[in-house]
């Protein structure tokens, strides 16, 4: 049996079962990804909310950056 292993392998059995750098790197990069993603959203049931109250946050705080600026010393009232 290994008799006919080893006469059948050859650089093209090889070929077929291992892809080339370039492409292995890509896979192994849209991988990372996905696994970051999946980190990211684990136990989270409504992604697309989170991302919402996020922006929202961003957008407050970068207001309140603004008011500073201008010189706007009186407190900002904030909406819960």
């Amino acid at each position: 049996m290994g008799i006919f292993i080893s006469c059948c392998k050859g650089s093209e059995a090889e070929d077929l079962l291992t892809p080339d750098p370039e492409t292995r790197r890509r896979l192994q990069a849209e991988a990372a990804e996905r696994r970051v993603r999946e980190i990211e959203n684990k136990g989270i049931k409504d992604p697309a909310k989170v991302q919402r109250l996020q922006r929202k946050a961003e957008e407050l705080e970068r207001r309140e950056q603004e008011a500073m600026r201008s010189g706007n010393t009186e407190p900002t009232l904030k909406v819960r």
